[in-house]
């Protein structure tokens, strides 16, 4: 079966984007630093900026290398595929976004098993974790990669603290396992816990860090790790075709919101609060209070589903996403104002009282 991707629709043009953080704009500043790029063959080692970019983003997650992917998704099947062999087990949440989201991938090119374990809003405990390793035998895959999600996507934006993640890794280094982590919104994290990139990336063995979300660039993520492995890594990237050439344009754009963008990510969970705030007061909306970014809510008791309920939004010119028959999600950027936030409210308020 094929799936047609969605197309834009001019007829009803979206004027505020709450279905997710990637719809961001790069900003003027952002389209100039671009511009001013200097660029040369990123696969050849020759581009100036792409080096600039994973210099700063090793040191600022505190790693010894770093190499530049056209996406997030691509840095985790890198990632799993230099950690692990045909055959290995990885364990990591339920509901994590290498099991839900990128399309089968880790045993598609990897050839690796995901053991789903459980834990409240995406995160599981050292506990847990522990109950999960199986004693070494002939007749179980090797268990050989934890992987955690920074923040928990589905577990509604939810940050893993910095001694969480210590004590998972702690486990997991105990009993010769790797760590990696998703970090899609690392930086959201790092502002809400007031805690550096550093201190949350410090427990694991591998990290990557998307651009495209809160941080507003147009493209990419960076992988960061030991040299060692992010020289092993190298040849993965390659071979999933994640050269870039001249990438220093898109290098300049995520350098510019490593230096620009990281406090305003505070401004997009406070917008995130306030709409929660305001869908709890709606009648026949549940409303999960957010930590980071993400509100996730849930639509029942209007009566609608929740495809019903997103496309009643549209004609009015707002998008969310949904994320099951009645649970939708609501993503707070840098191209959604706290005026945009109250006028979404009156306009859902319209919707579910019509």
């Amino acid at each position: 079966m094929s799936f047609e991707p969605t197309r834009f629709d001019p007829a009803f043009p979206i004027r505020i984007d709450l279905y997710s953080d990637t719809r961001t704009k790069p900003t003027r500043a952002m389209r100039e630093a671009m511009l001013d790029a200097e660029v040369g063959d990123e696969q050849a080692g020759t581009d100036p900026s792409v080096w600039a970019l994973c210099d700063y983003a090793a040191a600022l997650m505190g790693k010894e290398a770093a190499l530049f992917a056209p996406s997030g998704t691509m840095c985790n099947q890198i990632a799993i595929a230099t950690h692990c062999r045909p055959g290995d087990e990885i364990l990591a949440h339920e509901d994590a976004h290498i099991q839900s989201s990128e399309a089968g991938a880790p045993g598609a090119i990897s050839g690796v098993l995901i053991r789903g374990l459980q834990g409240e809003r995406g995160i599981f405990s050292a506990d847990t974790l522990k109950e999960a390793i199986r004693p070494v035998s002939r007749y179980a895959p090797p268990q050989t990669l934890v992987e955690v999600e920074q923040t928990a996507n589905k577990g509604g934006g939810a940050c893993w603290t910095v001694e969480g993640l210590q004590a998972v890794s702690d486990v997991a280094h105990a009993n010769g396992m790797q760590v990696h982590m998703d970090g899609a919104r690392l930086m959201n994290a790092a502002v809400k816990l007031g805690v550096s990139a550093a201190d949350i990336a410090g427990p694991c063995d591998s990290v990557w860090l998307d651009f495209t979300k809160g941080l507003g660039a147009p493209l990419g993520a960076v992988l960061v790790g030991s040299k060692a492995f992010i020289g092993e890594a190298w040849r993965w990237k390659q071979r999933l075709g994640g050269s870039m050439r001249q990438g220093g344009m898109n290098a300049a754009a995520c350098l510019y919101s490593l230096q620009h963008h990281i406090d305003r990510l505070a401004e997009d969970h406070a917008n995130a609060a306030a709409l929660a705030r305001g869908m709890a007061q709606i009648p026949g909306i549940t409303v999960e209070m957010p930590e980071t970014n993400l509100v996730f809510f849930d639509i029942r008791g209007t009566g609608m589903t929740m495809p019903q309920f997103a496309a009643k939004l549209r004609p009015h010119g707002v998008s969310v996403s949904s994320t099951d028959a009645y649970r939708g999600r609501a993503c707070l950027h840098l191209d959604v104002s706290a005026a945009q936030v109250d006028e979404a409210l009156g306009i859902m308020r319209q919707v579910v009282g019509g």
